[in-house]
């Protein structure tokens, strides 16, 4: 058991987690998942990312003591320890250290009825982690990232995926040109308050990319080319917007609805 806040597992995490942990987790294909539910996901997860080292106190290790656990590598922590640790203001008692999945976007082969998700400069840990769990449940075929979006496997992306990112791939750092080629011909909807056509309104019959924009600055269609099509949700009520991750699921339910209809 480790019980000194200065042991080295400790400083490995922190890394992980601090103010250079993009760059930690870059280079050592590593990133920390905490708590429960992604050590549950973790563990019984085929696909998705697996766990290196899982850091557990006592009573954290005993609300997963249900699950196979000899298949990783167990080190139990105090709570000083855990909470040392910890990138939250009350540790659930369990630290996933896992690799990041190695995926390569290039073997992405739509099936003709593929929904992806395109997140174009997005910023914030808590939209991107909403959006991700909305794909997973949505049965979106994957999300992927622009460069200079905010790092999935950040703790508070993670956090936020409450789990969903042991289900759906997720490809990271891939330009739009890169994606319009791959994707030629594939239908791409671009969510923008100016546009003229209602996602309700639009058809949609086969393969299709949904674009969300920076919170801020949205993203000029222009920019993207003429093989964007801009859609817009409709309003009936008086709110003058609508946060990013509640206008991505909006959008993402209509299209799944009309590809399963």
């Amino acid at each position: 058991m480790i019980e000194s806040p200065h042991s080295p597992h400790v400083a490995r995490v922190k890394a992980l987690i601090g103010s250079k942990g993009a760059k930690e987790r870059r280079e050592q294909g590593l990133f920390i998942a905490e708590g429960v539910q992604c050590a549950k996901e973790a563990l019984t997860s085929v696909s998705g990312p697996q766990i290196k080292i899982l850091y557990g106190t006592e009573n954290g290790l005993s609300k997963i003591s249900d699950l196979d656990l000899g298949t990783v590598e167990i080190v139990e922590v105090t709570d000083a320890v855990m909470k040392a640790m910890s990138d939250t203001v009350t540790p659930q008692g369990l630290i996933s250290l896992c690799y990041k999945p190695r995926t390569d976007f290039s073997e992405v082969t739509p099936s003709g009825s593929s929904i992806y998700i395109y997140l174009h400069e997005i910023q914030d840990p808590g939209n991107a982690g909403t959006i991700l769990r909305t794909a997973d449940a949505m049965g979106i075929s994957a999300v992927i990232t622009s460069p200079d979006s905010v790092d999935i496997f950040s703790p508070k992306v993670v956090r936020s995926t409450a789990g969903s990112l042991w289900h759906i791939p997720v490809f990271e750092g891939v330009s739009f040109d890169r994606l319009d080629k791959q994707f030629k011909g594939i239908q791409k909807l671009l969510l923008s308050s100016h546009a003229k056509t209602s996602i309700v309104d639009l058809s949609i019959p086969g393969d299709c990319v949904a674009i969300f924009g920076n919170e801020a600055r949205g993203v000029d269609a222009s920019t993207l080319g003429a093989s964007v099509t801009e859609v817009t949700i409709p309003m009936a009520g008086r709110a003058e917007s609508l946060n990013l991750s509640a206008a991505a699921s909006i959008v993402m339910f209509t299209i799944s609805t009309k590809l399963a209809g």
